[in-house]
């Protein structure tokens, strides 16, 4: 694929690069509003963390999973109108959440979340690398915008449950995707302008003449599909694709494991704000359900959104490889540091939290870049597919990795163990730099 050598947007640019933007928010933002509604649940269903936990790691879970098959229909019908029936879906599943009645009820409308959020990711990822000529600048607003939903999804949450019951509040959380349809609704623009291709996306067509020895067309159908599905697997998955697909997991993994216990660590080391800044009446509830962890935590998210447009625009400047390799080892280096820049007290722990976000956050362009790089434009929405299976479904491995070295160690030692994902993943970016079969 040919990239623009200008820092200049086309007009098909922006609109592709607004509506993901929104889009991506969109999801990010009902993804990390969840754990905030989980404590809520804890005491009102009086249900045990570990069942709550195994209702919510489903929808995760199916987050991951989902994007395989979302990847496949994208690379049939396109992006635009998937991303409409992601949005409708979120919106829907929220709106079921706020009539649960019970945690089979949760459980279920999490799923119908997990299956719609799956989506996304393939959808919009493809548009971009096959609509936008300023690719790297696509990603870099397009991760800027998910970093926004990931820091504003828990802040807007926690603010609301200050004033409103928890139903009313998954309710107004309906009111984003309902608006991201109408915006979606409005834009115009190319899907395939930054690509040439054949008519069919690049793959040769089918033979008419084939016999299809008495079978029904649906069955021939079916059988074309999961044919084609598994030719166009095998030949996706080169030598470069699957290092790279490798190096991928290895960010899932670390992204999970670091974010999903952040909160709870970062309570470890913060001191007693509310007390010290007499921010609230000792005794009033929005003392009792005020957390500072929960602020910090938003805010090194919002930090995040530089991360992801410098590594964007840095797509376009240097290898992908390269940035990885740099990302990759800074992030092993920042997770060993951690705990005892954080015991050193409050502004050394905002600025360790603040290079972690950064660094966390620049590698998603990076990665996204690189994977466009090593697969072709006809099989990009199968592509991202696989990589968000890694991402978010091996990924979802990482938490529980990070629960189990929390509960046999010290979270010194359970940082400098997750350590070990970013230390294997700048290993692999330069394996996969030597690989030498780029495919854009």
């Amino acid at each position: 694929m040919s990239t623009a050598q200008t820092d200049r947007m086309s007009d098909n640019d922006r609109s592709i690069t607004g509506f993901v933007m929104i889009s991506h928010a969109v999801v990010h933002t009902y993804e990390l509003s969840i754990p905030i509604l989980m404590v809520i649940w804890l005491t009102e269903f009086s249900v045990s963390t570990a069942i709550l936990g195994s209702a919510v790691a489903v929808g995760y879970g199916l987050f991951g999973v989902g994007a395989l098959p979302a990847g496949i229909l994208v690379d049939r019908f396109g992006s635009r109108e998937l991303v409409l029936v992601c949005l409708a879906g979120m919106g829907g599943s929220f709106l079921l959440l706020s009539a649960a009645q019970g945690i089979v009820s949760i459980t279920l409308a999490l799923c119908v979340w997990g299956i719609a959020a799956s989506i996304y990711h393939p959808a919009g990822l493809s548009l971009i690398s096959t609509g936008v000529e300023q690719r790297g600048t696509g990603f870099a607003y397009h991760g800027m915008a998910g970093n926004f939903g990931i820091a504003f999804g828990p802040l807007l949450t926690a603010i609301l449950l200050l004033f409103f019951d928890w139903r009313l509040v998954t309710a107004i959380l309906v009111v984003p995707a309902g608006l991201a349809i109408l915006y979606a609704l409005t834009a115009s623009f190319d899907e395939k302008a930054a690509v040439e291709t054949q008519p069919d996306g690049g793959r040769e067509p089918a033979d008419e003449d084939t016999d299809t020895g008495g079978t029904t067309d649906g069955q021939v159908d079916n059988q074309m599909s999961l044919s084609r599905f598994l030719s166009d697997s095998r030949a996706l998955f080169t030598i470069g694709f699957t290092v790279a697909m490798v190096v991928v997991m290895m960010n899932g993994l670390f992204y999970r494991g670091t974010l999903t216990f952040l909160p709870d660590v970062l309570s470890d080391f913060m001191p007693d704000v509310v007390e010290q800044l007499q921010l609230f009446d000792p005794d009033s509830p929005m003392a009792e359900e005020f957390d500072p962890a929960s602020y910090l935590y938003a805010g090194l998210l919002m930090v995040g959104m530089a991360g992801q447009y410098v590594g964007g625009k840095l797509t376009d400047r240097i290898r992908t490889e390269t940035g990885l390799t740099i990302i990759f080892a800074s992030l092993a280096v920042v997770a060993v540091l951690f705990v005892p820049v954080a015991e050193a007290g409050l502004v050394p722990l905002l600025l360790i939290g603040s290079v972690l976000g950064f660094l966390l956050f620049s590698l998603q362009p990076m990665y996204q870049a690189t994977i466009a790089e090593y697969s072709p434009p006809g099989e990009r929405g199968l592509s991202y597919g696989y990589t968000y299976l890694g991402v978010f479904g091996v990924g979802a491995a990482g938490a529980a990795i990070a629960g189990f070295l929390l509960s046999i160690g010290s979270i010194w030692q359970t940082f400098a163990a997750l350590a070990v994902f970013p230390a294997t993943g700048a290993v692999l970016a330069i394996v996969l730099r030597r690989t030498g079969d780029r495919r854009a």
